[in-house]
């Protein structure tokens, strides 16, 4: 039933059809500066991680691969020899993946293996390196601390979830040697990336409705650090904005997304689940502007660019909107395939996206 839900709900079965797109004026000219071709992402959600010039992509079918930003050419890949289940992890040197049977394997920049660990799960989502730590989240609601020198473990944070929960690629923020991670039942927590310490946990939305399925209010997606706030947003449930030191929730909404939000300049910008795209005021979560014009669409976290703001969307198509006032600005199919939940900026007026069919993007706008 779990498993069913997750592909209902987040769209492998087409139930809903997504909107026609309509013709746009541009007034924001996209260019497809380069695409790669990996191996297909299968049921999992992978995510580009950037880091000095290069750009790091993994895929189901256990492929790594190190991409010059400025051509796409590739520098090496390797093939871990597991199922990958998760986005690549950057930082201290290392470059991590995470598996189907709960393995991390850390590379050196050079495509050398340098450790191996195993975890008590599948890793889903982007393991995140910090201070001399690799902080990874597995499919049963842990969080490992792992020594990023030698792959040993220093500390776990362990939590029950509820009976009935979605299957999701939520991963870890780590910040100001905080580790914030959303999880079932519309909870926010922030631990101590020291010692694995809870300092606090609050509630983004609570669970409402008659049936399991109703009431399900999972954060399905990653929190944004933005200042003195955290956000989060929960499927059938609230974004919420919530003070770093205290954990109290200083304002929520009615607002439903599953591949999440992105804050920039005053502003938070979220895909809600049915497809639209919202700017909201980060003190007080009041609308900016709605673009409703993308339903069903199964649309990205938006990615703000200056004055733009992307989401890609299943067919493969990326949008830009106007960060003012959300109307079309430009539009480019990239590929055929889903673009992934989760794309980077590779400058402020280039992106990279992936796409469910392995295909990895850097988009221009100008």
């Amino acid at each position: 039933m779990k498993n069913d839900l997750s592909e209902r709900v987040f769209g492998r079965e087409e139930t809903n059809p997504p909107e026609p797109l309509a013709e746009i004026k541009e007034t924001v000219s996209a260019k497809l500066l380069w695409q790669a071709k990996l191996g297909s992402a299968g049921d999992f959600d992978f995510s580009p991680a950037i880091e000095a010039g290069y750009a790091y992509v993994a895929s189901a079918e256990g492929e790594l691969s190190k991409l010059d930003i400025s051509n796409g050419s590739q520098a090496w890949r390797v093939n871990v020899g597991e199922k990958l289940t998760g986005g690549v992890g950057v930082g201290g040197s290392l470059v991590v993946v995470g598996t189907q049977k709960g393995a991390i394997y850390a590379y050196d920049i050079s495509g050398k293996l340098q450790w191996k660990s195993k975890l008590s799960s599948e890793v889903l989502s982007a393991p995140k390196y910090f201070d001399g730590l690799i902080v990874v989240r597995t499919g049963d609601s842990r969080i490992y601390g792992i020594n990023a020198n030698d792959g040993s473990r220093k500390w776990v944070y362990d939590r029950t979830g509820p009976a009935l929960t979605l299957r999701s690629s939520a991963g870890v923020v780590v910040d100001g040697g905080a580790v914030y991670a959303g999880f079932a039942g519309g909870k926010l927590v922030s631990i101590r990336a020291d010692n694995g310490k809870i300092m606090w946990e609050a509630s983004v939305a609570q669970p409402k409705g008659v049936t399991e399925i109703e009431r399900i209010a999972d954060i399905t997606s990653l929190p944004v650090v933005d200042g003195p706030l955290v956000y989060a947003v929960a499927y059938q449930g609230r974004i919420a904005a919530v003070d770093r030191s205290t954990g109290r929730v200083i304002w929520n909404r009615d607002i439903s997304s599953l591949s999440g939000l992105s804050a920039e300049d005053a502003r938070i910008f979220v895909s809600h689940a049915m497809g639209s795209v919202y700017a909201l005021d980060y003190t007080t979560g009041k609308t900016f502007w709605r673009q409703g014009a993308l339903k069903n669409r199964q649309l990205t976290a938006p990615l703000a660019m200056g004055a733009w703001v992307a989401v890609g969307d299943v067919e493969g198509y990326l949008h830009f909107l106007s960060r003012d006032d959300g109307a079309f600005g430009g539009r480019i199919k990239a590929g055929t395939s889903q673009i992934l939940p989760q794309m980077a900026l590779i400058n402020s007026n280039t992106l990279l996206a992936q796409s469910r069919d392995g295909g990895v993007y850097a988009v221009q706008i100008k």
